[in-house]
């Protein structure tokens, strides 16, 4: 399947270039207050019916949210992914439009920030991060599509009908290891959670969304990892048998483990 021509520049106005990337973290922050607010609206969702903080303050969060994915982002990727280099070039680090970002530094940046932000509101803290999950997948697929567009983070050669040839992936098909990540990542694990905070009443819960995400999010990118090429820098690591992504995602699912066990401690109140 040859790679569709699609423009990773979605539009410049004279020097000014925004490319999709930039576009799938925008829209997944609009889109995921769009539905974060609905979710707060619907107060029976939520233990109590006290949701984390009112409605229009997840449009203050909105801010916070971007500036805790950024930071986080990029700081995990400086630390994890690439070290020597900024080490050598610490300047280098604050070039984002070079790209380099990593999702579980990210993730950690948005959650201290929801952390921080719901604290202020005096709300229930695993509440707010529960919130967090539900939203979460939107960002997440947009942002594996946007990856897809840019002709990154494929995977390896294949023989499946489904094959893309990129653009820098040399002559042969690979696995479009970027969509398999959308599909698990953003689609499919939307439709869990949906059912888990509409259906089994799980925001009720404080944590059991939240550690859902974190366990579901490890697993798939764990496999989603067997078929798609390491960061040339790192490759594989002990021996060439786990990525960098792999062992980043083991404590996320620990994490994740230890809120469900924790949430479904005690019955879940209305």
């Amino acid at each position: 399947m040859p790679f569709p021509d699609i423009n990773p520049i979605a539009f410049a106005v004279g020097p000014l270039v925004v490319r999709w990337y930039a576009l799938a973290y925008l829209g997944g922050v609009l889109l995921g207050a769009v539905y974060a607010n609905a979710l707060l609206h619907r107060k029976s969702l939520w233990r109590n019916n006290t949701p984390p903080f009112e409605p229009p303050a997840i449009w203050d969060f909105a801010f916070w949210a971007v500036i805790g994915i950024v930071i986080g982002g990029r700081l995990g990727y400086v630390l994890f992914y690439n070290l020597p280099l900024y080490a050598q070039n610490p300047l280098d680090a604050f070039k984002l439009w070079d790209g380099g970002m990593s999702f579980h530094g990210g993730l950690v940046g948005i959650t201290v920030a929801m952390i921080l932000f719901v604290r202020r509101r005096k709300g229930n803290v695993l509440s707010a991060l529960d919130l967090l999950a539900c939203v979460g997948p939107i960002g997440l697929f947009l942002g594996r599509v946007a990856n897809f567009i840019n002709g990154e983070l494929y995977g390896r050669e294949t023989t499946l009908p489904w094959g893309v040839i990129f653009p820098t992936g040399g002559p042969l098909p690979r696995h479009p290891s970027q969509l398999y990540e959308g599909l698990l990542e953003g689609v499919l694990l939307f439709l869990v959670l949906r059912v888990v905070s509409h259906v089994f009443h799980g925001l009720r819960r404080p944590g059991l969304a939240a550690g859902i995400f974190g366990m579901w999010y490890a697993v798939s990118r764990s496999l989603v990892e067997l078929v798609r090429i390491p960061d040339p820098q790192l490759g594989y690591l002990f021996d060439g048998w786990i990525t960098m992504g792999q062992i980043l995602s083991v404590p996320v699912f620990l994490a994740g483990l230890g809120l469900v066990i924790y949430a479904m401690r005690k019955p879940a109140r209305a």
